[in-house]
């Protein structure tokens, strides 16, 4: 199907203010010359708030993301979840004809749509209050026929419970999303055949999806960025070396925590989701550029959480103590924490052991040594260890909650050293000596490959 930009455009296109501040936010998801990553979630605001993508719009958004216009214009006519012309005020009606919807009767419900909207999709209402168009299979089969109006789904259709719901749109309502016959959710017609005491038992006439669209009420709602506060968990508050110069230039992009990593934790979001020997977890929230935008938490000082770590038998303890310095540790002449590595060591010159992390047999010495472990690492940013074959997300994470950042301390393990960290890859035991991370750390520390593609088993490296 051909895509073409409406004829019908408006003269100019701007987010409003809070609106402009979420999309602010979203770009610094991405590493720096990668911000055309949020093209995508940007269009769709933009589309949010409008109801449809005007040629300005894309534009607009090209514009934010450093893009020739016709890389957006790319994309908006690519997806078919991007409306290139105006729809309804009211709402904008999508009928699914695919076969399951067409043999329960879809097609009298876009005759409906052709007598009370308009004769040709697309169209809009001489009201101005509605269009509809016929869309492919939207994945609710076992609800046919149904429509997507808006976010939501309305199922199990009639064409006289459609027109009924048009004319409630027209007049500023919205009819309750979901099943429209008396289901509850996807069960056979003549009742449920399983869990009977769960249905017999429930005080209230919607599923989870059905209430929680009740209750935002944002179903047709054109989005103008002051429903929910702004949110960028993915900033921390602060670094083990801030750069305050750097603040000062651009405050919404929140430093980077001691792992050299994006990422933050929400109020709220459960600590299960912060224990992996981060050294800084706190909230930090992006300031747009027109602090009058409401919705979000501009005003005010977010108070710390407690820090949080993980011992190296992966257990759980507050308080972040392998993070903190002693009180009366010993100073070299040059500054240095005794035990600190500067980012200029090479491979030949060991690292200085720090007193958390002595590098003397342990406990446990039968089945390995404890290497020498960095509290953070130097200058405040590691070496990406995923490029070490069989090593993901996940095991990067591992290893730094165990103290290893750099290629040059992998390099160094002993034979017992590394049955040691093996020893304490909880759910990847083996990878260190089957994958030879000594031998791929050695290549890296200088300069090179692994030398070694993946492994197909590998693909995500976890």
């Amino acid at each position: 199907m051909l895509r073409r930009l409406s004829a019908e455009q408006p003269e100019s296109f701007a987010f409003t203010p809070a609106n402009q501040a979420w999309a602010e936010g979203q770009i610094t998801k991405y590493p720096e010359g990668r911000q055309a990553s949020a093209i995508i979630p940007l269009l769709w605001r933009a589309q949010e708030q409008e109801g449809w993508l005007s040629r300005p719009a894309i534009e607009h958004v090209a514009e934010m993301l450093g893009l020739a216009y016709i890389r957006a214009l790319e994309v908006a006519t690519f997806y078919f979840m991007f409306q290139l012309q105006p729809v309804g005020k009211a709402a904008h009606i999508q009928i699914c004809g695919t076969t399951s919807c067409m043999i329960c009767g879809s097609e009298d419900l876009i005759a409906v749509c052709r007598e009370k909207i308009a004769p040709r999709p697309h169209e809009i209402s001489a009201d101005g209050q509605l269009s509809w168009e016929e869309v492919e299979c939207l994945g609710a089969c076992a609800n046919a026929p149904m429509a997507q109006i808006g976010k939501d789904y309305y199922e199990d259709l009639t064409a006289e419970r459609l027109g009924e719901m048009l004319d409630a749109f027209r007049a500023g309502e919205v009819p309750v999303p979901g099943p429209q016959n008396g289901r509850y959710a996807s069960e056979p017609l003549e009742g449920v055949t399983a869990l009977e005491e769960h249905a017999r038992n429930r005080d209230h006439d919607q599923n989870a999806s059905v209430s929680l669209a009740t209750t935002i009420g944002d179903t047709v709602k054109r989005i103008d960025g002051t429903e929910v506060p702004l949110k960028t968990p993915w900033h921390r508050a602060e670094q083990a070396d801030p750069d305050p110069e750097a603040a000062a230039r651009d405050p919404k992009l929140g430093p980077a925590g001691p792992t050299g990593r994006q990422g933050g934790t929400a109020p709220g979001e459960p600590e299960a989701d912060r224990k992996r020997g981060d050294a800084s977890d706190k909230v930090s929230n992006v300031q747009g550029t027109d602090a009058e935008a409401t919705g979000r938490p501009d005003e005010g000082t977010v108070a710390p959480e407690p820090e949080h770590d993980v011992d190296i038998d992966g257990a759980y303890k507050p308080g972040g103590e392998r993070n903190a310095q002693p009180a009366d540790e010993p100073v070299d002449t040059d500054g240095e924490p005794r035990g600190s590595q500067t980012a200029t060591e090479s491979l030949a010159t060991p690292a200085k052991a720090t007193p958390e992390s002595p590098s003397e047999p342990s406990a446990d010495a039968a089945i390995g040594v404890k290497p020498q472990t960095l509290d953070a690492p130097r200058a405040g940013r590691g070496d990406d260890l995923k490029r070490l074959r069989g090593v993901g997300p996940k095991l990067e994470d591992l290893l730094h909650s165990l103290g290893f950042w750099h290629f040059d301390q992998i390099a160094r393990w002993s034979d017992e050293e590394a049955a040691w960290v093996d020893r304490h890859l909880e759910g990847f035991k083996g990878r260190v000596m089957r994958d030879e991370w000594v031998k791929q750390a050695k290549v890296l520390a200088e300069g090179g490959g692994t030398g070694a593609p993946p492994r197909a088993e590998e693909g995500s490296g976890d």
